[in-house]
């Protein structure tokens, strides 16, 4: 057991308490000149981390500006050439903020909200214009003729033909890409019958007509925005897990070369056979074998592993795993693309391209839908076209079809749903990134769990506390309180929490890989491995010896944490007839003990990043699969789910992959997310329901001739209005 970095210290935002601080920073980097430095902030929550953070980095000498996103949680430093990241990370975490780089190369432009201002400036334009054209309309309908009437239809005209060509142009580009590719949905109907209003309207207009679909033109283009504008707020502006993964791989790396002379490169120039060397702190910029040194790697963000592992000469090591202790010497064996993190990119981005095939419910029901809407309409222009040889007659009762069965409330009928959901989703916890998410929840039928950092904290605590008397907790106590080793800080924690003081302890060392020695009272006392005390190391979970000369070692035993409200999660989804799984990278005993507390039946320990998405596949044949992790060795998995949930403090690649976000420490929200996404569902379809209902009904209308523009505006208004009154009830 032995120390890699300083304590963790204390966070400087009361809202960033509960979020954990991982103890790295990512390996110095001088910038080429003019370039920004961007740092990845997981840990940051609120305007006051973005106030401290900026701060601190303003008092930093070579920085020119800092700016944060709090979305993003990244930060971009604008500084001289000399001042590197590492640096930056130092005093972010000296503050109580996690800090690691991230390469801005990897990573596209920032995502930004264009989507959404877009649509809400469509909107507010088509609600603008169909409020004025409603207002001459009112003439038209209180009884204008002749002159008056075309004068206000001419008006009309004028405002809706630019307001519909800006306002509707996402259904006709939407449209028109499904047409070309010979396939319908949703927006084939709605731009038909856009274009059919608007056309009639300008004929019947030319020709002193009596009536214009001027103002059921806007009036549907604009309910039609409102509910894609709900759709796009319900999701957070997510960017690639396989860009995510990439952007964390070190940029540059210290080659060691010929004359033993070391050299800062950039990691694209390494090749197969380098010697690079890895300072403590630093992650691995390829895959390698150690040659010279001997420390201890955090592993727990790609395997899963609670504890840091050992490693010495001839030990094979993977990039993006952290250095802790001591420096290393690597020979590298694989670079660039052929590295473990880079397949593990590849497998997320094969992954996300096979759940993009999922088909929502509102894409089943336009391949339903717009073939009939448009048989319908096309069988009322011919069949009056025949009745009355009028083509105007025709089309005009063409057109009133397709704009009275409604497009708007089948438009509203998921959009208002999942909006309702996700706002109590929210309100318990969870935020709901993907459009489609709701209604794949509601499908699960096996959940598969991570451990650690998802059922567990990755905290271990003392689990034989009991058995340890005061006095000898004591003298671990006071050789444990130098270290910021995993082990020792639980140690701290318990004899803390008994109101212990420290036992004067000198000469401390710590030797990597092995434990902490020192004396007290004349005698020499020793803390780490069994294997380096000498005694039995235990069958299952994870130990640490004290030794006191002339004594027994006294074994003191750790589990993990578990999270809050993970045993009300799993048991939830039981009582919903879900299948629970625990899939972890971690040691078989440390797997099992954790199955055993939380009552899981299925269980598997040792898997690797690949391994567990081979594992969720084969799952997914029996049913479909709800994932819940949070480290890079998840990443491959959680895209592969039908769908996933990530916590927020989880790695920023696994939060990216996910579906949905856990906001919050405590899991049990969980368990109401699938019932809440199963009400959804049934909500959808009944909106569904109501939609093709008031179609049975509006449809003979139409056809026969009787409706009207002011009937066709009232009767979408009204579908709308309970379409979403039906929604609201998921709340």
């Amino acid at each position: 057991m032995t120390a890699a970095l300083r304590p963790a210290p204390a966070s400087a935002c009361p809202a960033c308490v509960a979020a954990p601080l991982a103890e790295e920073v990512a390996d110095a980097r001088v910038p080429e000149a003019g370039e920004a430095l961007l740092l990845s902030l997981p840990t940051i929550h609120c305007a006051a981390c973005i106030s401290a953070v900026e701060r601190e980095l303003a008092r930093t000498p070579g920085v020119r500006s800092a700016r944060v996103n709090l979305t993003l949680k990244r930060v971009s430093v604008d500084a001289a050439p000399e001042v590197t990241a590492a640096a930056l990370a130092e005093r972010l975490e000296a503050i109580g903020y996690e800090a690691h780089e991230l390469d801005p190369g990897a990573l596209s432009a920032t995502a930004t909200d264009k989507a959404g201002r877009d649509l809400l400036m469509r909107l507010a334009v088509a609600f603008f214009a169909s409020m004025n054209v409603m207002l001459l309309s009112v003439a038209v309908w209180s009884g204008a003729q002749d002159a008056t009437r075309d004068m206000f239809h001419w008006i009309s005209a004028m405002i809706a033909f630019p307001a519909v060509a800006f306002s509707a142009k996402p259904f006709f580009t939407n449209a028109w890409a499904a047409l070309s590719k010979g396939r319908m949905n949703m927006d084939v109907p709605i731009a038909l019958a856009i274009v059919l209003a608007l056309g009639t309207s300008l004929y019947e207009t030319a020709h002193s007509g009596e009536h214009a679909y001027f103002d059921a033109a806007l009036t549907l283009t604009f309910f039609l925005l409102a509910g894609r504008y709900l759709d796009h707020r319900t999701r957070a502006v997510a960017r690639s897990a396989a860009e995510e993964l990439t952007a964390l791989e070190v940029p540059r790396a210290l080659r060691i070369g010929a004359d033993g002379a070391e050299q800062e490169v950039r990691v694209a120039e390494l090749a197969v056979g380098d010697l690079i060397r890895v300072r403590p702190g630093a992650r691995m910029p390829v895959d390698g074998v150690i040659s010279q040194g001997a420390s201890e790697l955090d592993r727990s963000l790609l395997t899963g592993e609670t504890m840091p592992v050992f490693a010495e000469a001839g030990t094979p090591v993977s990039a993006g795993e952290v250095n802790l202790t001591s420096p290393l010497v690597i020979r590298a064996t694989a670079v660039g693309r052929d590295t473990s993190l880079h397949r593990m990119a590849d497998l997320v981005a094969v992954a996300e391209s096979g759940r993009s095939r999922y088909t929502s419910l509102a894409d089943k029901a336009a391949k339903l839908y717009a073939p009939g809407v448009h048989i319908l309409a096309a069988l009322s222009f011919v069949g009056w076209y025949l009745y009355t040889f009028d083509l105007r007659t025709a089309l005009n009762i063409a057109a009133a079809v397709l704009i009275i069965t409604c497009p708007c409330a089948l438009g509203l009928a998921v959009p208002a749903v999942t909006t309702a959901a996700s706002g109590r989703l929210f309100r318990k916890g969870m935020l709901i990134k993907h459009a489609t998410a709701l209604e794949r929840l509601a499908e699960v039928e096996i959940a598969v769990f991570d451990k650690t950092g998802t059922l567990t904290e990755g905290k271990p605590e003392v689990m034989n506390a009991e058995a340890l008397p005061d006095d000898t907790l004591a003298l671990a106590f006071g050789l444990a309180q130098g270290s910021s080793h995993p082990l020792a800080q639980a140690i701290c924690d318990l004899a803390q929490a008994r109101g212990l003081r420290p036992a004067q302890v000198t000469e401390v060392e710590e030797l990597p890989g092995c434990g902490l020695e020192g004396m007290a009272g004349g005698r020499r006392l020793r803390l780490g491995r069994a294997g380096w005390i000498g005694a039995a190391a235990p069958e299952a979970g994870t130990a640490s010896y004290l030794e006191v000369a002339g004594e027994a070692p006294l074994a003191i035993l750790f589990h993990d944490r578990i999270r809050p409200g993970a045993r009300e999660a799993i048991d939830g989804l039981k009582a919903q007839g879900i299948a629970v799984h625990l899939l972890s990278g971690d040691a078989e005993g440390a797997v099992e003990d954790l199955a055993r507390r939380l009552g899981i039946e299925h269980w598997q320990a040792g898997a690797l990043p690949e391994e567990k998405a081979t594992r969720v596949a084969a799952l997914s044949e029996e049913g479909r699969v709800l994932m819940v992790g949070d480290g890079l060795n998840d990443t491959a998995a959680l895209a592969a789910a039908h769908v996933s949930i990530s916590p927020a403090t989880a790695l920023d690649a696994a939060r990216v992959a996910s579906d949905i976000v856990l906001l919050g420490r405590d899991l049990s929200p969980v368990a109401e997310a699938t019932a809440t996404a199963r009400k959804a569902t049934k909500r959808i379809r009944e909106n569904f329901r109501i939609a093709t209902l008031y179609n049975v009904i509006a449809v003979p209308i139409a056809v026969a001739g009787l409706a009207t523009p002011l009937a066709a505006a009232l009767a979408m208004s009204l579908s709308s209005i309970t379409v979403s009154l039906n929604a609201l009830r998921v709340r």
